[in-house]
């Protein structure tokens, strides 16, 4: 693996050596459900809000409900009809940061996600499982 070097600066030495995990393959924090793991005990326990019913941010428009605040509020640009995120590529723009990056590797001929069972090749996870249910019917 590669060594890289990343200019950034902490004001705490325990920031520091937390941010240094991410550049490592130590991972500490399991969720007791599903064995998944995490850099950080806070993404665990937010995670672990899967496991359970508690989706405890709902959109003011719409209703639609949420297990983290972030992916609510990401959600409520949508309704706003902003769209603040643009490719570098062809300048298309989006309301959500995720669909950017996911457009982005189209423009990279990247296909990240492959079938399983055939080994046919996809840009997003959703439609390698929508492809991958072909197989299990």
């Amino acid at each position: 693996m590669p060594v890289i070097f990343v200019k950034k600066t902490f004001s705490q030495k325990s920031d520091m050596k937390r941010h240094q995990l991410i550049h490592s393959d130590q991972r500490p924090y399991a969720c007791a459900i599903c064995k998944k793991t995490f850099i950080r005990k806070s993404q665990m326990e937010s995670h672990q809000l899967i496991h359970s019913d508690q989706r405890p941010y709902a959109c003011n428009v719409c209703k639609k409900t949420f297990i983290r605040k972030s992916d609510m509020k990401s959600h409520q640009i949508s309704h706003s009809g902003q769209h603040p995120y643009a490719c570098n590529v062809c300048k298309r723009t989006f309301s959500q940061k995720s669909h950017m990056k996911s457009h982005q590797l189209m423009h990279s001929g990247q296909r990240p996600y492959a079938c399983n069972v055939c080994k046919k090749t996809f840009i997003r996870k959703s439609d390698m499982k929508r492809h991958q249910f072909i197989h299990s019917g």
